[in-house]
């Protein structure tokens, strides 16, 4: 995620913020523009003005009154809700405190998501324009039943649908499940980008004629998925799984070993991109091969080798810092050469478009 500037003072401008802390200006993120932008209001109704481009007239999306969004509608656009929360079906009871709450760090995880979509400029299309396989976003709550049980709702993919488990937005209940399930890994803008790598695949790999190419790099999606998820429960990954795998959840089957990768393409990219944002360098003394620099744009890299060769002096360089801070490493994962090529066939279906 890049750094923007106030365009009425010039201070730095951070892609959650909502003022400037300097001017005090209103700002919002202007999806057709993709940046941050400081916004006036208009005195004729309750329209708002880009203050760099006092033409270009926006509305603050509709969850912005519950400090939930901080993106902007074109003002003539029929649809209150911003190019990320129209794809909202089920959303965490805003009436309460513990619903809000959960809907708000909820949103945060969807709108970096939602970044990446359109920098990409991936599939993204609704419900209203494709009501069997467009992209539409359940945030479920948890069932209490008659006994006083409480039955988790899951979160999962099926044809467009996303569902997510809405209590995972608090740390406690998340957490617990990474340490149950025994992953290193497990965050709500992780689940996001890991759904959504299920409707790219419908979209650009099924749909888009790249089945062939898929399965030459990835395998052969037609095992039974069931069966596959099963055996990965029951008896665990293979031995030799880091070796081909990003996770031990991508060795279960294509399908999830597909979803892994292209949620991990974008942690490596958009993270990059913040860090190039930042200035930062890796320069270590008496180790040249630990060395990296960001002179690229993440987003528009040459190539996924690329974006690895930055990656992995960045990634060891910051779990060495968690380490010394007593915390878990921020990226535990290994990335060989296979898991490389992987990232190449992302890469080369991102890019296309």
């Amino acid at each position: 995620m890049r750094l923007y500037d106030c365009d009425h003072c010039g201070q730095t401008i951070h892609f959650d913020n909502r003022n400037c802390v300097n001017c005090g200006y209103r700002v919002a993120f202007v999806p057709e523009a993709l940046s941050m932008q400081a916004l006036q209001p208009s005195e004729a109704d309750d329209t708002w003005s880009l203050f760099a481009s006092p033409d270009h007239k926006v509305r603050p999306c509709a969850n912005a009154a519950m400090d939930i969004c901080n993106w902007t509608v074109l003002a003539d656009d029929p649809n209150t809700f911003c190019p990320a929360c129209r794809h909202n079906r089920l959303v965490p009871d805003a009436s309460t405190e513990e619903g809000l709450r959960q809907w708000r760090r909820i949103s945060q995880a969807q709108r970096h998501l939602f970044y990446s979509l359109l920098k990409w400029d991936l599939p993204r299309i609704n419900r209203d324009e494709d009501p069997v396989g467009g992209l539409v976003f359940d945030f479920l709550v948890d069932e209490v039943q008659p006994d006083g049980t409480v039955k988790a709702a899951m979160t999962g993919h099926e044809n467009g649908l996303i569902a997510i488990r809405a209590a995972e937005a608090d740390d406690a209940t998340r957490e617990q499940i990474r340490v149950s399930m025994n992953e290193p890994y497990r965050t709500m803008l992780g689940h996001f980008r890991h759904e959504t790598g299920h409707y790219i695949w419908d979209k650009m790999v099924r749909d888009g004629g790249k089945l062939h190419a898929f399965r030459a790099v990835f395998g052969d999606e037609t095992v039974d998925y069931g069966e596959a998820l099963r055996r990965n429960y029951e008896e665990g990954p293979p031995p030799n799984w880091q070796e081909f795998f990003i996770s031990t959840y991508a060795s279960s089957h294509p399908w999830e070993d597909f979803a892994e990768s292209f949620a991990h393409y974008i942690h490596i990219v958009d993270t990059l991109e913040t860090a190039r944002a930042y200035g930062m360098s890796i320069d270590p003394r008496s180790h040249e091969e630990l060395a990296a620099e960001i002179d690229f744009n993440p987003y528009a890299a040459r190539d996924a080798e690329q974006l690895v060769s930055a990656w992995i002096p960045f990634s060891l360089a910051i779990n060495s810092i968690h380490r010394s801070m007593g915390v878990p490493d921020l990226y535990p994962f290994i990335l060989t050469p296979a898991v490389t090529a992987k990232l190449q066939f992302i890469h080369d279906l991102v890019q296309r478009r």
